[in-house]
């Protein structure tokens, strides 16, 4: 294989820039690239007919180890059907590697077999896209495919992370002989980036100080993040010493405290807004879950808003951002508690905010989570919310959860995460709910940690795809909540109000997974009362074995129940 030794070296760069994953969904015209990944001692190959189930067990597997995995695809339609996965990791900023094996550029258009237009596929969901020429004789080849490979790498890390694409056309023949040994280059050229801090210089620290003691209600919102301990160390330290209100997000994967309040769903949903109205409002992280959040800064608009992120985009959902401040969350805050508590020894102050802000926001929380546990206790129906409920308090930790879109991370996000052992996911990016089953594989792959998949029955059954690949990790334990279709349009005023509602927006259905679970050889039970899903739960969190739990309920009840929740939080203005 002489003639394709450039396609051989580009995979043992991968290996040599860190790359320890890659997922393959098998193809003809991508062979060269299969055999040089599956041939690699140093390459971990994960086979997924499935393209669009693949794109996201990728992603899942690129979500834990915070590096891209390689993504391989034959020519045609197959690398469309990694798009979903692409843009989900572009705006949830995973690194991936794309490659799609491609005809040459003669031959496009040309009636001949899985031939469609493949360069810039991706268009604007990648960092970065990159075609190969589908001639390597000539030395410039070689010296090319090594820098573009060398680059993608880079770009894929680069902060924001995210994917990139490198296009591969091939010409034939590319079969090996099937004894035939790919071996490297010798001395393949590595490009370090070296990196440099990013750092605020002290006038502009001067001017956010300026700011910050000019605020009186000083709140502290985390969208999607997996923060490491230092940062949930100095943020928990930060809030209490200065009595600042953090809005832990269920995604947000905070440290909880005193402070850290996870109702603010249901608080801005019943409580005076104007009395929780802040002065300066700071921001981390990505997609924020709560509508009612949204609407409520949109309405009760800060006086300054800063947004720490290295994006460079300017990501604004509250409508309400001043300064978008370019660096990192673990470099800002720590800074900015340094400066602070100096301020404060330098003035003699050892006060905080105002103390009555955060008082305002206690008294709240507090009020919320009695009556909601009380609600949720008094309950005599089976029910999607009851369930949920029984799931995150009966837990075992340290685990992963991982939640699909649509009603499943909305009941997640109302009960709230009140534990640091326990990481959730969800594919919030895009937020749709293709991909939550592959996801949750891909990431059961990579740890030895147990990894639960709180999954609706219209997203389970869209990816089960995902479920063919042989072997699933014994540490994959999925939650179905089946209640025959798409129950969130029951909770949304408009849809459930047609009479159209059960055939063209929830789609009813009759399918349950059980042969789903034969196929995939995992471990199935099926409740329809709590005292039985109470019954089973033993059982299920400790098989050894992948395993399905399905936990069929009412739409019509889980609707009212859903209702009731929100009216029974509700006080009276």
């Amino acid at each position: 294989m002489a003639i394709l030794q450039p396609l051989i070296d580009l995979v043992e760069l991968c290996h040599l820039h860190g790359v320890t994953n890659a997922v393959i969904s098998p193809g003809s015209r991508s062979a060269v690239l299969t055999l040089a990944l599956a041939r690699n001692p140093h390459i971990q190959c994960t086979v997924v007919m499935d393209e669009r189930a693949a794109g996201f067990v990728a992603l899942g597997m690129a979500q834990q180890l915070g590096k891209p995995v390689v993504l391989v695809c034959t020519s045609g339609s197959a690398a469309y059907n990694f798009a979903p996965a692409i843009t989900e990791a572009y705006f949830q900023q995973i690194p991936l590697l794309i490659l799609t094996a491609d005809r040459p550029n003669e031959w496009i258009h040309q009636n001949d077999g899985q031939t469609i237009y493949q360069s810039g596929i991706y268009g604007r969901h990648v960092k970065a896209s990159y075609e190969l020429p589908a001639d390597y004789v000539h030395p410039d080849a070689s010296w090319y495919i090594n820098r573009i490979t060398n680059e993608a790498l880079l770009t894929s890390l680069d902060k924001p992370r995210g994917p990139v694409h490198i296009n591969v056309p091939i010409r034939e023949p590319f079969y090996p002989q099937a004894t035939e040994n790919f071996i490297p280059s010798a001395n393949l050229r590595v490009i370090e980036k070296i990196e440099t801090l990013s750092v605020l210089p002290d006038p502009v620290w001067h001017s956010l100080l300026d700011e910050w003691e000019n605020a009186d209600k000083i709140l502290i919102a985390v969208g999607q993040y997996t923060p490491g301990g230092e940062l949930k160390s100095i943020l928990t330290k930060l809030t209490e010493e200065f009595q600042i209100p953090v809005l832990g997000e269920i995604l947000g994967n905070l440290a909880v405290h005193e402070q850290s309040l996870m109702n603010h769903e249901l608080i801005l949903g019943s409580w005076n807004q104007e009395i929780l109205q802040p002065d300066l409002l700071i921001t981390l992280g990505g997609s924020f879950l709560s509508k009612n959040l949204k609407k409520f800064l949109r309405e009760l608009p800060p006086r300054n808003h800063w947004h720490i992120s290295e994006d460079s985009h300017v990501i604004d959902p509250f409508q309400t951002i001043t300064r978008q401040i370019k660096v990192s969350p673990e470099y800002f805050f720590p800074k900015l508690f340094e400066d602070v508590d100096y301020l404060r020894f330098v003035q003699n102050d050892e006060g905080g905010q105002d103390e009555e802000y955060l008082a305002e926001w206690v008294r709240a929380e507090r009020y919320i989570a009695r009556t909601k546990f009380r609600f949720l206790d008094d309950l005599t129906s089976f029910n999607d919310l009851s369930a949920v409920y029984f799931l995150l308090k009966n837990m075992p930790y340290p685990a992963q959860l991982h939640v699909a879109n649509s009603m499943p991370i909305r009941y997640a996000s109302i009960m709230g995460m009140d534990r640091n052992d326990i990481i959730v996911y969800a594919n919030r990016g895009t937020s749709g709910i293709d991909g939550c089953v592959s996801t949750a594989i891909g990431s059961s792959l990579l740890t030895t940690l147990p990894v639960y998949l709180l999954v609706g029955d219209v997203a389970f059954f869209y990816d089960r795809n995902g479920l063919l690949i042989s072997n699933l990790p014994p540490n994959l334990k999925i939650v179905l909540l089946n209640n025959s279709g798409g129950t969130i349009f029951r909770m949304i005023e408009g849809p459930a109000s047609q009479p159209e509602l059960e055939e063209y927006f929830e789609t009813r259905h009759a399918y349950t997974a059980v042969r789903t679970a034969q196929d995939s050889s995992m471990l199935y039970w099926a409740v329809e009362e709590m005292v039985e899903l109470q019954s089973v739960w033993t059982v299920f969190v400790e098989a050894e074995k992948p395993a399905l739990l399905e936990i069929r309920t009412d739409p019509v009840i889980n609707a009212e129940v859903f209702r009731q929740l929100k009216q029974s939080v509700r006080i009276e203005k």
